[in-house]
């Protein structure tokens, strides 16, 4: 009786084995799953957006980097300035070519591109208020009309077509 118990326990135990063993190979994948691939490694690029003027920080700044590929521009990261008017991002892979583009309310438009070559960049960008705009036309003046509603008229550019000639009409027949 005990030798039939000890036979039943080892091939109890056997089977638990067997079992045991081809589940836990089922679950290993290892071979199966994806290879982990590294990301390169990235630059931390820190921004400090100034007023030319008076040098103090601007404050909720848009800094938008677009990572250029080629002539392909391949999406935008967008990071807003903070109190000390800096911007700080760190997802730009070392080796690649970036443009940075500032945007801020009451300023002009910035924009440059850089190529990413080191693994920490400071770059201080001072921005200026928008500047007088230019015409064509002499003293910023339509030809036709001056936006004062009152029609008067100035000479045309030189370089515009001469006016249309009016046909010249027979006097009244009486």
């Amino acid at each position: 009786m005990l030798h039939s118990f000890h036979l039943r326990l080892v091939v109890v135990a056997a089977a638990c084995t067997i079992l045991f063993t081809s589940f836990a190979g089922a679950q290993d994948d290892s071979h199966h799953a994806r290879k982990y691939k590294e990301p390169p490694p990235a630059a931390r690029i820190e921004v400090t957006v100034l007023r030319a003027t008076t040098g103090k920080p601007i404050e909720n700044a848009s800094v938008i980097f677009h990572p250029i590929e080629g002539d392909r521009d391949e999406g935008a990261l967008e990071v807003k300035t903070n109190e000390d008017g800096k911007a700080i991002i760190d997802v730009i892979p070392i080796g690649d070519t970036v443009r940075m583009q500032i945007i801020a309310s009451g300023f002009q438009t910035y924009g440059e591109d850089y190529k990413v070559d080191k693994d920490q960049i400071a770059k201080e960008i001072h921005m200026n208020r928008p500047g007088q705009q230019y015409s064509i036309y002499p003293n910023g003046k339509n030809s036709s009309n001056n936006g004062s509603g009152n029609g008067s008229t100035q000479n045309p550019p030189k370089d515009s077509a001469p006016p249309a000639q009016q046909p010249s009409q027979p006097p009244p027949a009486k």
